[in-house]
């Protein structure tokens, strides 16, 4: 589904990402694993299309089609979406509102089965107002449900960023495998390794570059066993 070649992303007169290669297969649930400040996050922008992550050389792939040249909304429709930073902040609407609005055929039974795959009450929530009552633990949880209910093609969820890290490990699980049964593929990024032991296979970051790919297991074990702190990083 999403084809990475030979990434180079530049920002600033420096190089954040450097030669990065690798693959994700349709319905897959793929790790990117790393310390902070590996250049995760900057791998997910790259993908999304964000401005200042354009890439400096390479291509970036999604279903056979280079989307380098595509904005964000343009990848949007292909299908790719990615939980931001910041939680949600629609003021004035239901939440039930905020759910219906990403799906293609509106649903407000989904809409409540999606709040239920966060550990949300959906009597409790689904007629609250999306504004500052909110605790922005419960808005990070909505913006996951909403996700869920878009039912998107690929799916790039950033922790702590995209706020999985809001919820246990066993409802982490639940979540991104509930997310890929519905026919979505998953990136999980996170600089967790109990996290990244839940896809089958993952990609190890470091500096800008890819250290390691294989199971998650062997990524995994290689990180907790050989990977020590970049000087920088320090």
């Amino acid at each position: 589904m999403l084809k990475i070649e030979n990434l180079n992303i530049k920002k600033d007169n420096r190089m954040i990402l450097r030669e990065v290669d690798f693959e994700v297969n349709a319905r897959e649930i793929y790790g990117i694993l790393g310390p902070n400040g590996a250049g995760k996050s900057s791998l997910a922008y790259a993908i999304m299309g964000c401005n200042d992550y354009q890439p400096y050389e390479g291509k970036i792939v999604f279903e056979g089609k280079e989307i380098n040249n595509l904005c964000i909304w343009e990848r949007a429709k292909l299908g790719i979406t990615l939980a931001w930073q910041h939680e949600a902040h629609f003021e004035g609407i239901t939440v039930e509102d905020y759910l219906l609005i990403g799906m293609k055929k509106m649903n407000r039974t989904e809409a409540g089965e999606a709040l239920q795959n966060v550990l949300l009450d959906p009597k409790a929530y689904l007629k609250r107002k999306v504004d500052k009552t909110l605790s922005g633990g419960e808005r990070k949880r909505i913006e996951l449900a909403a996700i869920f209910t878009m039912r998107p093609r690929l799916a790039i969820l950033d922790e702590p960023d995209s706020g999985i890290d809001i919820l246990a490990l066993d409802s982490v699980v639940g979540f991104v495998r509930n997310l890929r049964q519905r026919g979505t593929t998953v990136i999980l990024i996170t600089h967790r390794a109990d996290v990244a032991k839940i896809a089958e296979r993952a990609a190890l970051i470091g500096e800008g570059y890819l250290v390691k790919e294989g199971s998650s297991q062997e990524v995994v074990e290689y990180f907790e066993s050989r990977c020590l702190v970049c000087p920088q990083f320090r």
